[in-house]
Order: structure tokens, then C-alpha cells, then sequence
């Protein structure tokens, strides 16, 4: 627990004890950068490329600590067409790139098989890797997959039909039968941490299991925002959809890139009467209960097996820590 989480008490609003993971970045990559095609010329023959494959893994070492990045060099003079320009740090220019994997590799992805480790390296996802990434190599990892998820599904000109070519460094496409410009495309959601009316921070938080999980895994409650919908309303509007409860006092608390595949999560807490009856939604929720802060405490602790909370990764995850840790 942080020094911050420490001074945290029952007279205010619970926040954020840390920044979320996905959220960390330190590389630049300002506008004039992403279009100022002389600097990008300059970065290229020093700069690296961050390799995804088709799984969207990258090689890692150091047990999981350390991005390998190839030589931007390796795959020409130029930067190839579909290399993202991510950003740049201390002179060194960053680029993401998605290739292709070997049918092997393919075959042990969807066997979900462990990532065999080779000469200290290893293939990782970005929710194996986050959690002990740097802050540079998570932006830059976060913002590879964000992007390069949107070229899969923007190749074609949504107006014309067209096959559109990238332009800005990767940051946009371009129609050359229509001249439409499109941008990677992020879908913004809410995610929720619903807890009760007793005290400022309530003694419970409202945690639910979706029908597609494993038993044993519980989550704070999320939905995309539709068209015409404010945030606020949104989670509103998922809470009662999803467990039949009105919720009130909605804050917000922080926010989160997930490129899985492009999403914003935007992080909110609210209040609930804890003795409204829950109504899981069927076929959407499998379960819904109210779990004390004291069993929270004790399932983050390990001393407690009765449930799995989000990973690390993800914003649910120290949004259930921040208000578990209030006294």
C-alpha cells in the first residue's frame, strides 16, 4: 500500500492510489512530430521498432521486464508503410509494427500454451507484460497495440469501399478514391465501482461475475457508452441494465487506455443502497453480491481464496485497492 494510500479516511471521497498501468507513457509524440517527415528521416536509422505478431505479443527479456526492440535498419532505409511512429525519447525514435507469426507460433497462441522462453526471451502479451513493464515500454507497447488493432479493422474506406493508404506516421489513412481522412478509432466505456450507503465510503463494494468468466472471478461493473449518452448517464444506465440498481453520487475517478482492441475505460465511482435487491442480468451477469472492504483486504492480501479479483492491468484493479485500502 502507498504512503498516499495511507492518509486516505472515511471524510472524503476515496481516489486513485496509483496511476493505472496503461496509462504510464513518457515518450513524445506531439502532432508536429508525427508530421514533420524530415525529423522522422533524421530518427529512422538509430530508432526502434517494437514487433507485434499476429497475437499482438511482443518479444520481451529479463523475465518479462524489458522490451526487445529491433533495429529500425532491419527493415529498410525507410519506414515501411505500416510502421506507426509511437514517439520519441532522449533522441531515440520509437516505431511499432505488426508481422506476421509462423504457423507454429499460431497454433501454440490458440493452444494457449505457455510462452516458450528462448535464449532469455520470450513472447508476452500486453496483460502478461504491463505489470512489470517501465513506463516508457508500457505507453509504447499500449499505444503499438491500440494502433496497429485499428489498421486491421480500417483498411477499407468506410465511405467508398476504397483500400486506403496510411499516412502521419501511421496516425491516419487516407482514401485515394474519395479523399476521406480517417483516425484510429477509440470506443470510450465506463467502468464502475459501485458501493453502499453506509459511511462516506460505504462498507461494501458491489463486485459481479459476467456469464463468459470462470466461477471465482469478480469485477466492478463496465459498459460501452452509447451514442447521444454522457458518461455519467452511461453508468446509470449499466448499473440498473446490469444488476437492477439505481446508483447515485456518480465521481469520477480516473481513466485508462485498453486496446483490447481499442478501448477507452473511464473510471467512476458511485453509490448504491445496500439493501436494494440485486437483479444480475440474464444472460449478461451470472452473479452479483456485496463484498466487505474486510474480505476485499483479505483476498488482495492472499489470505483469502473465495474469489479472483481483476489483474494488475487492468484500471478494476486499483480501483477495488484504492477503496479497500480507506479506514
Amino acid at each position: 500500500m502507498s504512503a498516499e494510500a495511507s492518509s486516505l479516511t472515511s471524510t472524503a471521497g476515496f481516489t486513485l492510489i496509483d496511476l493505472p498501468l496503461l496509462s504510464r507513457s513518457t515518450v513524445d509524440r506531439q502532432e508536429l512530430l508525427v508530421n514533420d517527415t524530415a525529423k522522422q528521416a533524421q530518427l529512422w536509422p538509430s530508432g526502434r521498432v517494437l514487433v507485434l505478431d499476429d497475437a499482438g505479443r511482443v518479444t520481451v527479456r529479463a523475465r518479462g521486464t524489458e522490451l526487445v526492440f529491433a533495429p529500425a535498419t532491419t527493415f529498410g532505409d525507410t519506414p515501411p508503410a505500416h510502421a506507426v511512429l509511437l514517439g520519441e525519447q532522449d533522441g531515440i525514435g520509437y516505431w511499432g509494427l505488426r508481422v506476421s507469426s509462423s504457423d507454429d507460433e499460431r497454433e501454440r497462441v490458440f493452444r494457449w500454451e505457455p510462452p516458450e522462453l528462448v535464449d532469455g526471451e520470450q513472447k508476452l502479451d500486453l496483460r502478461l507484460a504491463a505489470p512489470v513493464l517501465s513506463a516508457r515500454d508500457a505507453g509504447l507497447f499500449t499505444t503499438a497495440s491500440a494502433v496497429l488493432n485499428w489498421y486491421r479493422v480500417g483498411k477499407f474506406c468506410a465511405k467508398c469501399g476504397t483500400e486506403v493508404n496510411v499516412i502521419k506516421a501511421g496516425w491516419a489513412s487516407l482514401c485515394p478514391g474519395c479523399g476521406r481522412e480517417e483516425y484510429p478509432r477509440t470506443d470510450p466505456a465506463v467502468i464502475c465501482l459501485v458501493h453502499d450507503d453506509r459511511g462516506v465510503n460505504g462498507e461494501n463494494v458491489l463486485l459481479a461475475r459476467g456469464t463468459p468468466w470462470p466461477p471465482g472471478r469478480l469485477s466492478v461493473l463496465a459498459g460501452f457508452v452509447e451514442a447521444g449518452e454522457s458518461l455519467e448517464d452511461c453508468v446509470k444506465r449499466e448499473i440498473a441494465e446490469e444488476v437492477g440498481v439505481a446508483v447515485r453520487d456518480v465521481r469520477y475517478l480516473g481513466n485508462q487506455p485498453w486496446p483490447f482492441p481499442r478501448s477507452l475505460m473511464i473510471g467512476f465511482a458511485a453509490v448504491a443502497d445496500h439493501d436494494a435487491p440485486l437483479r444480475p442480468a440474464d444472460g449478461e451477469i451470472a452473479e452479483a453480491h456485496w463484498i466487505s472492504r474486510t474480505q476485499v483486504r483479505a483476498i488482495l492480501a492472499g489470505e483469502d481464496d473465495s474469489f479472483r479479483l481483476p489483474g494488475l492491468p487492468s484500471i478494476a484493479n486499483v480501483m477495488v485497492r484504492s477503496w479497500a485500502a480507506v479506514e
